[in-house]
């Protein structure tokens, strides 16, 4: 489907994984760009998380990029799937099926949180694609492993967590509304993000459950989250231009993580935008957009 929104031309397409999940992409602006970024998104968020980095960055850079951005299996428009393959392995293969389907040209590869993490296994399983199709890649408030160590990913191997497997696996339904439930009145307890020190893992955690993403693939994901380790993908895009973006007071992937990763990417502009976390960053897309310009001026 072809629409014109905003004098911008937008395209839906759905591209089949190699386990056959639809997934939902859309692509904005003309197939002719010299240039396509290719966006990936975080745990229980969508495409439209990335409106207002997509609004600030085409007042950037107008009809010389183009857009794609996709749903992972289990979110927003894309199909659900088996729980077993809520892995990060398998989204490194559903974004490389994104890519052989909608990129020919030179791409910038750009993910936040899950997404980056996504990007990082993609490379792994394909470093010949890095240097020739991808040119450059972007990683917002993301990691590359260690996630158990610090800041929200303690819990992961928590007994707790087990328990929350078990009971998804069991009864989602009635876990489906127990979540939704308790993230919707947790949310009025929260106090208002634009006080100063007001989020804390709790407001973390609530904004999570708040989603209207399945509560099977929010729990799937949590166990590939406790085994990630995607480092071995840094050798492979030490090669290539990088700009690595993390808020310095981020629960879920905290700074030392992504200060971490950023040190095995030689080419790599590490920038800490203040002591936000990473719902804030994309509230400050202006700011993002400005430091993803010029990623994409590097490349060029």
């Amino acid at each position: 489907m072809t629409t014109i929104r905003s004098a911008r031309l937008v395209r839906r397409v759905t591209v089949l994984a190699d386990d056959g999940v639809p997934l939902a992409v859309r692509e904005v602006g003309a197939a002719t760009a010299p240039l396509t970024v290719l966006f990936v998104h975080g745990h229980c968020n969508h495409t439209e998380s990335w409106s207002p980095l997509r609004d600030s960055l085409l007042r950037l850079t107008g009809s010389s990029v183009r857009m794609v951005f996709f749903d992972h299996r289990g979110h927003g428009r894309s199909g659900g799937a088996p729980a077993e393959t809520y892995t990060v392995e398998q989204l490194g293969r559903d974004l490389g099926a994104v890519l052989n389907a909608v990129a020919s040209g030179p791409v910038v590869l750009v993910g936040h949180s899950m997404g980056g993490m996504a990007i990082l296994s993609y490379a792994r399983q394909h470093p010949h694609e890095i240097g020739r199709r991808v040119a450059g890649i972007g990683l917002i408030a993301t990691a590359a492993g260690d996630l158990h160590r610090s800041g929200l990913g303690r819990y992961l191997h928590s007994p707790a967590v087990e328990l929350f497997h078990r009971a998804v696996t069991r009864a989602p339904r009635i876990m489906q509304r127990t979540i939704r439930f308790g993230g919707r009145v947790g949310a009025l307890l929260v106090p208002p993000a634009d006080r100063p020190g007001s989020e804390g893992r709790w407001a973390a955690l609530l904004k999570v459950l708040h989603s209207d993403t399945s509560v099977v693939t929010m729990a799937g994901f949590l166990r590939s989250f406790a085994a990630l380790d995607e480092s071995a993908a840094l050798t492979v895009l030490a090669a290539v231009p990088a700009l690595v973006l993390c808020g310095s007071a981020d629960e879920w992937t905290p700074f030392e993580l992504s200060s971490g990763l950023a040190s095995r990417l030689p080419l790599a502009d590490h920038r800490v935008p203040g002591p936000v976390d990473t719902h804030q960053l994309r509230e400050r897309a202006d700011e993002v957009a400005q430091a993803l310009a010029g990623l994409l001026r590097r490349v060029a």
